[in-house]
């Protein structure tokens, strides 16, 4: 029943949790302080010596964990959560959480863990708050994670992985946040708003210097779609981090010059575009949370922007939508903040007294993923279409993306799961379902693999998940043309070569094969 071993440990702790049938906002699942006889009752027969209880400069006692060889297994408990019992709800994780020399993570999203991690059978998911790295006191990490509906299992990791040095973790926490609201007994009537009157856009987000020569590049491919990304800088960091306003103005402005430099060609090749923010006022905090949930000076520059943007581009035929933001992500959001769900309802209200016809184009938080989308409540308004972003298994679309990893084939068994065409198409059933139970149209604002997966991967994957789009009717834009060559379809798999290649590629081909049933 129980798998214990010297680095990772399965905690079965029968007391810390009851089993129910419904939990209440609030309700605490999960709660440990590490102080007296019960919590050391607990948790003395798992400790070893790299996981200690140990008394703190507080005068109580706290879970310390280290990791002293780099080259080790990581160092981490895994706590199990009532996974089927908490399907549909969404979760608030806390703890109070200390360091000491933790080293450079190699990868964004190792170092210290506090982690949600969920099995399904749509896929895995790794919800977390990523913290500092060095040495800093005590601070409350505190985040909200979704337990998907198709939720098997559930466990809360705390550790350390891919790093050394020590963390304390003590006052965790794990809480009811929210239930995600049941989709209605039958889907509203009549056809689902796409905001076009095309069989289907098909095209590529693209770079955000781009030339009229890129574009003609890119028409004589056939596209009929472009994802005009407005990025200032990079992503997710940006020059927005440093939250200065008129800065960011300056630089928002700029970035619609040059799109309405190119409105004339893009109408010429008939290519709609899709004006999609990239970068919101504020950036991202450390957390790569976005600021505009954390201050409400930057909501308000959102909404005026916005307005701006409608007045800008009311009665420009060529556009076809407002992708209001690109990958939300909210964290904790302050009691005078909007979540995203308010403040998405404020904008589209503010943009609908100007512009009543253009689609605007919704993505849910966290990350704009399928799983997001499929927990995500409709908003109370028409002309809406929803998007996701398709990079799933992000093992295999971002291999070596930030560090050299051993090649990840596809189709093959990855994370420990078979992906292939029949497990693509499981994992986006959840999204399909979540259409059809609200009615709505369905856009796939990014999807990628990177070019150096091993053998005809990328081929492979893009391949399937383009024949999955286009089964369920749904637009889609490739991640991207000519902006990072790790995406590229016109350079070859040689990770080291960024020369772009003297003959069409096969991912290029295949891009271009759906392109030639674009109409205009």
């Amino acid at each position: 029943m129980m798998k214990v071993s010297y680095f990772i440990l399965l905690l079965i702790l029968l007391t810390t949790y009851t089993v129910i049938d419904a939990f209440d906002r609030g309700d605490i699942i999960l709660q440990h302080n590490f102080d007296g006889p019960d919590e050391e009752a607990i948790w003395k027969k798992f400790l070893n010596p790299l996981i200690q209880l140990v008394t703190t400069d507080r005068g109580d006692q706290a879970l310390r964990i280290e990791r002293n060889l780099p080259n080790s297994p990581s160092t981490s408990i895994s706590i199990p959560l009532p996974a089927l019992a908490l399907c549909g709800y969404k979760i608030r994780i806390q703890a109070n959480i200390k360091a000491a020399n933790i080293s450079i993570p190699p990868n964004s999203w190792n170092g210290i863990k506090i982690m949600l991690h969920t099995k399904g059978l749509s896929g895995d998911n790794y919800p977390q708050q990523n913290l500092p790295r060095s040495t800093f006191d005590w601070r409350t990490a505190d985040y909200i994670a979704s337990i998907p509906r198709d939720t098997q299992q559930a466990n809360l990791v705390l550790g350390l992985e891919a790093v050394t040095g020590t963390v304390w973790f003590d006052d965790v926490k794990v809480i009811v946040y929210s239930k995600l609201r049941p989709p209605p007994p039958s889907p509203p009537p009549g056809l689902p708003f796409k905001g076009h009157n095309l069989t289907r856009l098909r095209g590529a987000m693209i770079g955000t210097n781009l030339k009229e020569q890129d574009f003609r590049d890119f028409g004589s491919w056939n596209a009929n779609h472009i994802r005009w990304q407005l990025m200032w800088n990079g992503f997710p960091h940006s020059p927005a981090d440093n939250g200065d306003i008129s800065a960011y103005e300056i630089w928002l402005e700029s970035a619609l010059k040059h799109l309405d430099s190119m409105l004339p060609v893009c109408r010429e090749l008939g290519m709609h575009i899709l004006i999609d923010l990239h970068t919101p006022p504020g950036g991202r905090n450390d957390e790569k949370e976005c600021n505009l949930f954390k201050e409400k000076r930057f909501q308000d520059t959102f909404i005026s922007l916005w307005e701006k943007i409608a007045r800008r581009y009311k009665n420009e035929s060529i556009i076809w939508g407002y992708d209001l933001v690109n990958e939300p992500v909210e964290g904790i959001v302050p009691d005078d903040v909007m979540d995203w769900q308010q403040l998405a309802t404020v904008t589209i209200e503010h943009i609908r007294a100007i512009d009543s016809e253009h689609a605007i184009i919704i993505e849910a938080a966290p990350w704009g993923g399928p799983g997001a989308l499929a927990d995500f409540e409709p908003l109370p308004f028409s002309k809406i279409v929803y998007s996701f972003h398709m990079y799933e298994p992000g093992t295999f679309t971002h291999q070596s993306v930030y560090d050299d990893i051993p090649p990840v084939p596809y189709p093959g068994i990855i994370d420990g799961k078979m992906w292939n065409k029949d497990q693509l198409r499981v994992n986006m059933k959840r999204v399909l379902d979540w259409q059809h139970d609200y009615n709505v149209h369905i856009y796939v604002g990014e999807f990628s693999a990177i070019r150096w997966a091993p053998g005809n991967s990328a081929y492979a994957y893009l391949r399937d998940v383009i024949d999955i789009f286009e089964e369920n009717n749904w637009d889609w834009a490739y991640h991207a043309f000519r902006e990072w060559p790790g995406w590229s379809v016109e350079h070859i798999g040689d990770k080291d070569n960024t020369q772009y290649s003297p003959i069409p590629t096969d991912r290029q081909n295949l891009l271009m094969n759906w392109f030639t049933q674009n109409e205009h």
